[in-house]
């Protein structure tokens, strides 16, 4: 018997995880995407480290690039 199973798809973001790297991608502050928001600083900080954990990227520039990628796709 083979294994034919399809390729595992990275989790997907939250809304509000897109939302906080939407913001972050525009070029905002932590600060200016908390206050933008309505949440606290250390929240937005938490959005991101949830993102890095579904998708691990080193550098915000990576997790730039990714918001970049799926607006695209």
């Amino acid at each position: 018997m083979s294994d034919h199973s399809a390729p595992t798809m990275p989790p997907l973001l939250s809304p509000r995880e897109r939302e906080v790297l939407s913001h972050i991608a525009e070029g905002l502050t932590y600060d200016q995407t908390a206050r933008r928001l309505g949440i606290s600083v250390h929240t937005v900080s938490t959005y991101l480290r949830r993102i890095r954990a579904k998708h691990p990227a080193p550098t915000l520039a990576h997790l730039v690039r990714l918001q970049l990628a799926q607006n695209s796709g």
